[in-house]
């Protein structure tokens, strides 16, 4: 299974649009399973950092196989490992904003938003994926 530009279209809209509902405006990054950018769009009005910050966000979720919530867990508690393998790959931002995108149990890629407070961003991304269902 992949993960289609159409679903990544689908993901970013409703992450949008519950931006909107919030009041807020975001960036939203969907990538593969590996890590590689499928769709990204800035909101008028989102920070100029956050389509950087919003594929960060997604990349890592989607090449660790986690949550930015959980990613920012293991980069506190393994700092070192998580500083080496953030060298490795392209660049990895933990924090709360991120999701993985699964079908029948299988990852297909993640979605990262930046652009409100981290509780927010999460909201969206969370919004967005849910569109798939």
């Amino acid at each position: 299974m992949t993960l289609s530009l159409a679903d990544a279209e689908k993901i970013i809209a409703a992450a949008h649009a519950h931006a909107s509902k919030l009041g807020i405006r975001v960036s939203v990054a969907v990538v593969d399973v590996g890590g590689n950018l499928v769709a990204l769009q800035r909101m008028d009005g989102a920070i100029p950092i956050s389509p950087q910050i919003a594929e960060g966000k997604a990349v890592g979720a989607a090449m660790f196989m986690r949550d930015g919530g959980s990613l920012l867990t293991m980069a506190n508690e393994r700092p070192a490992f998580f500083n080496a393998v953030s060298g490795m790959a392209r660049t990895l931002v933990p924090g709360p904003g991120s999701v993985l995108v699964t079908r029948d149990d299988a990852v297909l890629g993640a979605v990262g938003v930046s652009g409100g407070k981290p509780e927010q961003d999460l909201e969206c991304a969370e919004a967005g994926v849910s569109s798939l269902k």
